[in-house]
């Protein structure tokens, strides 16, 4: 029954939000269809908060259901994935919104089946298969790219002609295979493993055009990512378009969004490598002339010094001073030669005054026996004993005669008539 409201007595809010939450309350509990558009699971809570998508028309609504509800399902429900869910309406007066509170949730269709391929994809990551220091580089200029496509088709004719657009010389070996139906990911491997073993290609591209999520199964298929996997020569994955991600496309080493995308990842333009090379002549030629600049700066720095700027300058000086060196070396020198001259003339007198022939020199003599024994007493003589008399300028030789004691004469001083044919001289 309608509400009778007019200007004078208007309807408070409340009396309509409690109107509205009982409309909504008569209507019951519905079984609703529709796409998630978006999952949210707050942690500590026990709510689980769903946006349902209308398939065809642009309207959602927000679902809510408990935790137990929404962890029961198997295969877990993921954003996309299409539902029926059993719920009953509810309007939050206080906020003015609309929401669901479902009951049970059922899969169907294309949700399940991305349901799957989602409890897939975990298993697999769980594996370590997507692992990024798993992924390999691309080469820089690969000798061969091996091709792996359905025969005649676009994603064959983009990779190949973007590819030789941007490198002229770039050399394929394309494995055509089907790409979609139960035989697809079989096709596919064994092109994998063909191209894998040939030792001449370096990198392995998988294209395919777009498609719906049923035509881009194989390349979910388990078998296939485990191969991509395996495989030790780095792997492209040009599947459908931007939007689509098949498995394929974690595992592989690179992703190419599209198959044109895939011929620019795998071979450089090679216009912009002609660019690249003669911007690094240039700036290699800017970085030599300023050095060749700097360096002949210097060597003219260098070359301005006055030592190089005349050499002969400091040769004088320094010649000078060599003289000047060699002139105090030269007087210091003979002054010690003088002084050891000196000195040796001192040392010499002195020598000489204490020498035997000094003394010999003033008068004296020295007596000896024939064995050169030094005479000095009268009682180391006998009579008729043959003695040498040393004097200055040699020797005499003498027979005793007769010896006294100190105060008498002495007969020997010279010899007598008998002896005279005995006198020598040293």
């Amino acid at each position: 029954m309608a509400l009778q409201t007019s200007p004078e007595s208007p309807a408070p809010v409340r009396q309509i939000a409690n109107a509205i939450s009982g409309w909504i309350d008569r209507l019951g509990a519905v079984w609703v269809e529709g796409q998630i558009a978006q999952l949210s699971r707050r942690q500590g809570m026990n709510t689980v908060f769903l946006t349902l998508r209308d398939a065809v028309a642009d309207i959602s609504v927000t679902v809510t259901c408990s935790r137990q509800v929404f962890d029961s399902l198997n295969p877990p429900v993921v954003e996309g994935a299409s539902v029926v869910v059993f719920a009953r309406p509810s309007y939050y007066a206080n906020r003015g919104t609309l929401s669901l509170y479902a009951t049970e949730i059922r899969m169907v269709g294309l949700g399940e089946l991305l349901a799957r391929l989602e409890r897939r994809r975990q298993l697999l990551a769980a594996e370590g298969l997507f692992a990024r220091e798993l992924k390999r580089p691309l080469p820089f200029l690969p000798g061969t790219v091996g091709l792996i496509t359905g025969s005649q088709s676009a994603a064959e004719r983009d990779v190949l002609e973007n590819a030789r657009r941007r490198w002229p010389a770039v050399r394929f070996r394309v494995v055509n295979t089907a790409v979609q139906g139960p035989n697809a990911a079989r096709e596919v491997m064994e092109a994998l493993d063909t191209l894998d073993r040939d030792s001449a290609v370096d990198v392995i591209v998988i294209a395919r055009g777009g498609g719906a999520v049923e035509d881009l199964l194989p390349f979910s298929d388990e078998g296939l990512i485990r191969a991509v996997h395996k495989a030790r020569t780095p792997v492209v994955s040009a599947i459908g378009h931007e939007p689509d991600s098949p498995i394929l496309d974690l595992v592989a080493d690179v992703r190419a969004s599209t198959p044109t995308d895939a011929a620019k990842l795998v071979v450089p333009d090679v216009a912009e490598e002609i660019e690249r090379i003669t911007r690094m002549r240039d700036r290699g030629r800017q970085v030599m002339t300023t050095w060749l600049g700097q360096q002949m700066h210097n060597l003219e720095a260098v070359r301005a010094r006055p030592c190089l700027a005349d050499p002969r300058s400091g040769l004088l000086d320094r010649a000078d001073e060599v003289d000047e060196l060699a002139a105090r070396a030269r007087r210091c020198f003979h002054h010690q030669l003088d002084r050891a001259h000196n000195d040796l003339r001192h040392q010499l007198a002195r020598v000489r005054s204490l020498s035997p022939l000094a003394t010999l020199e003033r008068g004296y003599a020295v007596l000896q026996d024939v064995d050169g024994h030094v005479i000095t007493g009268t009682d180391q003589t006998k009579p008729d004993q043959d003695l040498q008399v040393r004097v200055k300028d040699g020797r005499i030789h003498v027979v005793v005669t007769e010896a006294e004691l100190s105060g008498a004469e002495t007969a020997i001083a010279a010899p007598g008539p008998d002896n005279s044919e005995k006198q020598e001289k040293e």
